[in-house]
């Protein structure tokens, strides 16, 4: 009898995030006992997940669930699960741009689909927004290559480029575009008084505020911010009271909305960002709050376009992180500038392990 259960796994990195992949038919189907199998995958709760393969931080925290899609919306399903290291969460109700770059290697790796040619291109439905992305990979000779000259910033070397382009992402989760219906809000906020945001979704619920307005720059380093215990506070007590405006309700224990400072860019980008997800600021941006954030750029009189150096009139939106900057091709309805009819990026990905995870038997229970 073997000791420990058994599950097929390959780990991966998908963009600046990292953790393990599974086919969906190699874990329980019933809801609960899944996600005991990932907490214990990824060694949560725990700092440091020393007894499991998550790397102690919510960007090594992730994991990807693959199966072929049936329902003839797409050819693959995604869901994305957001484990964090010192809690027993399992969040599936946001989306994953950095771990969706994973999905069509994995899935070619599995054997769950076959290449195209010299380049293939997958639909890709992810289960926990019902968004469909078209993701097109590398496969020179009928064969998935990880070798080339595309550089995303926040990831050491070159790899292959994986093409995203995401189709009718707004209000991926609230439900709309800008999901109180205004551009602007208010809130008050304690200690602080009365502080203006953008709360907008397109493909991932943020609120967006200008950092002069927390008496900040978002030129800070992550470290000095991370150590910022004021801000910290503010910026909780308004992504509570944001939520709840978003029709998002009691977000206390959920990942998101994700909150972001901005400010004018510095290195010629369209603008400056630092992002938090949600308690923890960002080391650079995640894939689709740069969508949003890039969408809110091209929005009349948001926060964000009130500090956009770059021509919103352009397809082509950079925006500035701690680690570089995130370029985000936004496609734009030519009768109505402000309507992004999709968003396109560019990401790339690799396993870095493959063989079976152990599980112990007491995690099944």
């Amino acid at each position: 009898m073997l000791a420990q259960h058994t599950i097929p796994c390959i780990l991966m990195r998908g963009g600046t995030s990292k953790g393990p992949f599974f086919y969906a038919k190699d874990l329980p189907e019933e809801i609960i006992q899944r996600d005991k199998v990932l907490l214990a995958a990824v060694g949560s709760p725990d700092k440091r997940q020393i007894d499991g393969v998550g790397g102690a931080h919510s960007l090594t925290s992730k994991v990807g669930i693959v199966d072929v899609c049936t329902n003839g919306k797409a050819d693959l399903t995604f869901l994305f699960a957001q484990l964090q290291p010192e809690k027993d969460t399992v969040d599936t109700a946001p989306n994953c741009g950095n771990m969706l770059a994973g999905v069509v290697p994995f899935a070619l790796e599995r054997g769950l689909i076959k290449a195209q040619g010299e380049t293939t291109t997958v639909k890709v439905l992810t289960l926990n927004t019902d968004m469909v992305s078209e993701i097109e990979v590398q496969t020179p000779g009928g064969q998935i290559t990880y070798e080339g000259d595309a550089r995303i910033d926040g990831v050491p070397g070159t790899s292959a480029p994986i093409k995203i382009n995401f189709l009718d992402v707004a209000g991926s989760v609230c439900g709309s575009l800008l999901p109180t219906g205004n551009q602007i809000d208010e809130f008050e906020v304690e200690g602080l008084g009365t502080l203006q945001a953008t709360c907008i979704d397109n493909g991932m619920p943020m609120v967006l505020v200008r950092a002069a307005d927390v008496n900040r720059t978002a030129y800070e380093s992550v470290a000095d911010l991370n150590q910022d215990v004021e801000l910290k506070a503010i910026i909780e007590d308004l992504r509570l009271k944001a939520a709840r405006k978003m029709g998002l309700g009691d977000v206390s224990s959920k990942n998101y909305p994700k909150m972001c400072l901005l400010n004018k860019p510095l290195q010629g980008g369209a603008i400056h960002t630092r992002c938090y997800i949600p308690h923890t600021c960002h080391d650079a941006i995640g894939v689709l709050a740069a969508v949003t954030v890039a969408t809110a750029c091209v929005l009349p009189e948001t926060v964000a376009s009130q500090l956009t150096q770059a021509d919103r009139e352009s397809d082509l939106m950079s925006i500035e992180h701690p680690s570089g900057e995130f370029s985000v091709e936004l496609s734009l309805n030519p009768e109505n500038k402000t309507e992004v009819l999709s968003a396109a990026l560019l990401r790339t990905a690799r396993p870095l392990m493959r063989g079976d995870l152990y599980i112990p038997f007491s995690a099944l229970k």
